[in-house]
């Protein structure tokens, strides 16, 4: 509980945000099985010396992933802009800590609550299991955490800045800078495709949940780099 107290005492002095984009949202009345969440790497248990909360440019995602029955993708359940990928434990030097535990696993119920954060049931589970499990004791907490990162964010109108004349990753940074006042530039992260297609925005914090200084690997192209921005939507 600790954790998600110093959170609150962190967004408490950070500007107010407004309404995140208004793409619409309907949880299905059933849900596909989540089944096995199996490890695709080693356990380590690091200490964490602060976190990056993922941010999935949803567009991109279901083009370039062929994806056409999910929730995220079919559009029957709603369409999205910005969606919660994760959100993620880093360690002070190398690899971040991973797969502290895979149980408990989260609830039918627990996954219906954080669908229109994260359209994914499986990809709830698997972050739960892969980053979570390293930062808290149960899935329930995991999400609550990421549940008030993910909402005190104004999220930028990415599909409108699509049609901007010779668009940088600057250019970006200076939308999502001026929508949530108090960031500082070095703690945006961007990741692009190898051919130049936005993917995520990564914003790190540090241990105290402030914005902080995004590591080389988190903050991705220079300002100056040329952007491309799919809308699909």
């Amino acid at each position: 509980m600790r954790l998600a107290a110093a959170l609150v005492a962190a967004i408490a002095v950070l500007p107010a945000p407004g309404f995140a984009q208004a793409y619409q949202c309907s949880v299905p009345r059933a849900l596909d099985p989540v089944g096995p969440i199996t490890p695709d790497g080693p356990a380590r248990r690091t200490p964490v010396a602060g976190y990056t909360l993922a941010a999935s440019w949803s567009p991109d995602y279901c083009k370039t992933s062929g994806d056409t029955r999910s929730m995220q993708c079919n559009r029957a359940n709603g369409r999205f802009g910005f969606v919660l990928h994760g959100l993620w434990p880093e360690a002070a030097r190398g690899p971040s800590p991973q797969w502290c535990a895979t149980q408990p696993v989260p609830s039918p119920q627990l996954l219906r609550e954080n669908l229109c954060m994260s359209p994914s049931p499986r990809l709830l589970a698997h972050e739960w299991a892969k980053h979570g499990s390293c930062m808290v004791a149960s899935p329930q907490k995991y999400f609550r955490v990421s549940a008030i990162l993910w909402r005190s964010i104004r999220w930028p109108d990415a599909d409108r800045l699509s049609r901007k004349k010779d668009l940088t990753v600057g250019d970006l940074r200076e939308e999502f800078i001026a929508a949530n006042r108090g960031w500082p530039r070095e703690a945006v992260g961007v990741e692009t495709s190898r051919t130049g297609w936005l993917r995520e925005l990564r914003l790190c914090y540090g241990k105290d949940f402030r914005p902080a200084r995004c590591p080389t690997r988190s903050y991705g192209p220079t300002d100056s780099t040329a952007l491309k921005i799919w809308r699909g939507l």
